[in-house]
């Protein structure tokens, strides 16, 4: 009897232990097809910056089915931008950065828009990115692009990425099926034989964002992508766009849904996004179509937007003067009102609205009939046009990076100057200002009145006569 007992008992130790066997593989098997946790990003600033960070970069951590996403966005410190370009050729030329530094240092200038893609579609210093490498992107202007960025930190610069976004030269070589095409095949290239992006490939997308997650690791501070848009050439005519890639989607629609798609990503990065756009598209539903480019769509979806409002690009009757290069200061306040006018409609109902940076014309227009030399003073006739407009960015564009330096303030009579214009905006009645900042929402009480210029300091008459906006009236980028 003992030893049946004996026998039964080695038995119930067998079956126990099958037992817990068995529960034992099933944790495994839960643990070998439950997704771990991942991290995507995480905020390093310390508690004093964070202190000084506005409401609306703060995100609660992120949940998606099937995975946990620990999602803390990067805290950014948002820079009041008074900015020039610089080409590459430029920025890899150390005496050429160390002279203009010592410029800049004299003036209100805080800002430098630096090529980080050229206009040819080429990365203009080293990354570590195995996409970049693998296409062959890569052409070397700026060999010490650490030391440049040290340098500019050292000078307090706030450093922005130029990326050229949709014209490129190199992908018709490379990626030819990013490309626009014709109806045979071949690549569409522009007048100066450029070959553009599809703005419908999503892989092109994702190859730009790429490049901005570069320049974040390279210390830029905000990407700026250029060329958000189509071609608009005649020859576009002939192009073909295949219904896989468009699925019923507009120009307006798909370059509003690229730079939704970058935004979310390079902000997430720790990145501001800023965009260039067609100054004729803030009141001509005709140019933002060829382009692509709604004004008020694309202020959704970036921090920046800015406006390439040069006198010169303006044809001949615009907002009804009769030769806008000729007159800087109308100019500039008569884009400025519009675009006022259109993002104050557009920001209804908007938790995020971009601030409007433009950039200003400082070059002479020689090729023009009716035109004037710009030096000292017409650049600040449209910096004084920036501040009466009721905006307070801008940036200066030569394309051979020679700028006007008289016609900057220098840091102490910015500063002055800043403080003059908060007490004299802060004087006027609600009425008279309508606050241009992210976020910010509209009231009815300050909705610009028509045949006003709304300037945000003062109520100008708009000039009469204008013929409206034209096709091709805006040329160039």
């Amino acid at each position: 009897m003992k030893r049946i007992c004996g026998l039964l008992f080695l038995l119930l130790i067998f079956l126990t232990s099958i037992l817990a066997g068995c529960k034992r593989l099933d944790d495994i098997n839960q643990l070998a097809t439950t997704p771990a946790p991942v991290v995507v990003g995480r905020g390093e600033k310390d508690e004093r910056e964070k202190s000084e960070v506005s409401r609306e970069d703060e995100t609660e951590p992120e949940l998606q089915i099937g995975e946990i996403v620990i999602d803390y966005e990067p805290e950014r410190k948002p820079v009041k931008v008074k900015g020039i370009y610089i080409s590459a050729y430029v920025a890899g030329t150390p005496s050429m950065v160390d002279a203009l530094l010592e410029e800049i240092d004299k003036t209100e200038i805080n800002t430098l828009v630096i090529d980080l893609k050229d206009d040819f579609g080429r990365v203009v210093c080293e990354v570590d990115s195995p996409l970049i490498e693998r296409l062959g992107s890569t052409r070397v202007h700026i060999q010490d692009m650490e030391g440049l960025m040290k340098k500019l930190e050292e000078h307090e610069i706030y450093a922005i990425a130029r990326i050229p976004a949709f014209r490129d030269a190199w992908m018709g070589t490379v990626r030819p099926e990013w490309c626009i095409r014709y109806e045979d095949g071949s690549v569409f290239t522009d007048k100066d034989g450029n070959s553009w992006i599809n703005p419908y490939k999503q892989e092109a997308w994702d190859y730009l964002v790429e490049i901005g997650i570069q320049a974040k690791k390279l210390g830029f501070q905000e990407v700026q992508f250029d060329y958000v848009r189509f071609c608009t050439e005649t020859s576009m005519e002939d192009v073909v766009f295949d219904e896989s890639d468009t699925r019923g989607r507009s120009r307006t629609d798909v370059i509003s849904e690229f730079m939704e798609y970058v935004y979310r990503r390079l902000k997430q990065q720790g990145l501001f996004v800023s965009a260039d756009v067609f100054g004729a598209i803030i009141n001509s539903d005709v140019n933002a179509d060829a382009v692509g480019q709604i004004y008020g769509d694309l202020a959704k979806h970036v921090d920046y937007i800015s406006p390439m409002i040069y006198p010169s690009h303006y044809g001949d009757g615009y907002y009804g003067i009769d030769h806008p290069d000729m007159h800087p200061y109308e100019t500039i306040t008569a884009a400025l009102q519009a675009s006022r006018k259109e993002l104050y409609f557009a920001r209804e109902g908007q938790e995020h609205m971009a601030i409007v940076r433009p950039w200003l014309q400082d070059f002479t227009a020689s090729w023009l009939t009716h035109y004037i030399p710009y030096g000292a003073d017409q650049v600040r006739e449209q910096i004084q046009a920036t501040y009466d407009a009721g905006y307070d960015e801008w940036l200066l564009w030569d394309a051979s990076c020679r700028y006007d330096w008289d016609g900057l303030l220098s840091p102490e009579d910015a500063k002055a100057e800043a403080d003059w214009i908060a007490q004299s905006r802060a004087a006027l009645p609600e009425s008279s200002f309508v606050p241009d900042t992210a976020g910010a929402a509209p009231t009815e009480t300050a909705q610009p009145s028509a045949g006003a210029q709304y300037t945000g300091l003062e109520t100008k008459p708009v000039p009469t006569g204008s013929a409206g906006p034209t096709v091709g009236a805006y040329v160039g980028d």
